[in-house]
């Protein structure tokens, strides 16, 4: 007979560090199969980590008698997570931010442990599922909705500055709205290259590709990339 679940035991140990590692694994499993760098057994272990500090937190105040904060191992645990998942996140050369998702990835399991770990079940389990479609099936919403978006990010390295003012006419030109511009010739792909990124609005979603192609036939562009 299984005792209560929300009780400290050695069946309810045993339960919540097993679905731990079971919802865990599911979510690292999916970020190995998109081949990103925090995987499998990095997700099982930040989820098995946060749900043995709460149970280490319930076992102090329910068998030891602790009558601190029940809450405070879980949240160094989240500021402890914090931090490994700002090892995750990237600024490319061309000022290109990766590994956000995997970052959030990484907060969001021991968010799942810590919900294991106290004996809420089926938060843990719900939160599972929606954090796993959010990896999985959300992906190619986000990709549909860029494509299908009007705000173009485009890298551009030049060979001197008059060929950055041209870039700009062209695009004045063809009534695209300059957002932001970002300098980044430091950190240029070429040698001598001035690089840099400019989001811009364009009039009509089917100009992308011209806009593209017009702007990477001018004097004095080496290089152009879509971001």
């Amino acid at each position: 007979m299984i005792d209560n679940l929300q009780d400290i035991t050695m069946n309810t140990i045993i339960i919540r560090l097993l679905l731990a590692v079971l919802l865990g694994g599911i979510i690292g499993m999916q970020r190995n199969i998109t081949n990103h760098p925090a995987g499998f057994r990095t997700y099982i272990l930040v989820c098995v980590g946060s749900a043995l500090a709460m149970l280490t937190n319930q076992y102090m105040c329910d068998v030891l008698g602790y009558e601190g904060d029940i809450g405070r191992l879980g949240a160094q645990v989240i500021t402890g997570v914090g931090f490994l998942g700002v090892g995750t996140i990237l600024v490319t050369g061309r000022q290109k931010v990766k590994g956000l998702t995997t970052a959030a990835g990484l907060w969001a399991s021991a968010c799942l442990g810590l919900a294991v770990g106290i004996g809420f079940y089926e938060g843990a389990i719900i939160g599972g599922i929606l954090i796993y479609l959010s990896l999985s099936g959300l992906e190619y919403l986000e990709k549909f909705i860029n494509k299908h978006s009007r705000i173009m990010s485009i890298y551009i390295e030049v060979d001197n500055v008059r060929s950055f003012k041209t870039v700009f006419n062209k695009l004045e030109e063809m009534k695209c709205e300059v957002k932001e511009t970002n300098l980044n010739s430091k950190d240029a792909l070429t040698p001598g290259g001035i690089g840099f990124i400019i989001s811009t609005k364009i009039p009509k979603l089917e100009l992308k590709k011209a806009v593209f192609s017009n702007l990477e036939e001018l004097d004095g562009v080496i290089f152009i990339d879509e971001l």
